[in-house]
């Protein structure tokens, strides 16, 4: 709820240390390997959807809407049932819920792969359990909530090949696990970070992700406006 959100972005403010926000920055100072498994580009257009969970969605619909390929994206709940998917009780962190960005993308444009590059990359530290730099709790959990066979298959192997290749200091927790639902969170969660660029929470946690996306990918790189 609003009120919630005013209360943590003041004490962020307060607290505010590089250590203390060290898990909300980019994961790596460059981009992880690309995905050995991966589906091709498709030959026409159209639209597919994935759906992530990388810590608090402000940061990781930042990033995504900013890929080149990406058509939309939606903060929003996924985990959980549809009864309890409100940010009031999702963060109660008792209804299995996850903060989550719907992704709909461009086949023809980006694979699945690269996105699940992008978000091992810059969206989160994907070795960090159920939290990521000051959000603690399992609606901040790294998952990966697939939609189909291909997607969880690229998925399993992509975190096989990047744990065998040591590419972070400690194992992925990163969950691959069965899309039940996805549910829209409030609006005044839609594209937050870019409605509120001076809020300190932003500020630390989130811009730099957008940062080392636009260092890291330049080719996947585009700007982004709220429509």
């Amino acid at each position: 709820m609003p009120g919630t959100i005013a209360l943590r972005n003041a004490l962020l403010a307060l607290l505010i240390a590089p250590a203390l926000c060290a898990g909300c920055r980019a994961a790596t100072k460059a981009p992880v390997p690309a995905a050995v498994t991966d589906a091709a580009l498709a030959q026409t257009p159209g639209k597919q959807t994935a759906v992530f969970a990388g810590g608090c969605f402000w940061g990781t619909q930042s990033v995504f809407e900013r890929v080149k390929g990406v058509l939309e994206t939606t903060a929003g709940y996924a985990g959980g049932s549809a009864d309890t998917a409100t940010y009031a009780q999702v963060t109660t962190e008792t209804t299995g819920h996850a903060e989550s960005v719907r992704v709909v993308y461009d086949p023809s444009r980006i694979t699945y792969g690269q996105l699940l590059r992008v978000f091992f990359s810059v969206v989160h530290d994907p070795t960090q359990l159920n939290r990521q730099g000051p959000d603690v709790g399992t609606s901040y959990r790294s998952a990966i909530f697939y939609a189909n066979e291909e997607q969880r298959r690229i998925g399993e192997a992509y975190i096989a090949q990047l744990d065998a290749a040591r590419v972070f200091p400690r194992r992925i927790v990163t969950q691959v696990v069965p899309l039940q639902g996805f549910y829209d969170a409030e609006h005044y969660h839609q594209h937050y970070a870019d409605l509120n660029p001076g809020n300190p929470y932003i500020l630390v946690c989130d811009r730099p992700k957008v940062e080392a996306l636009k260092q890291q990918f330049p080719e996947l790189f585009q700007d982004y406006r709220v429509r």
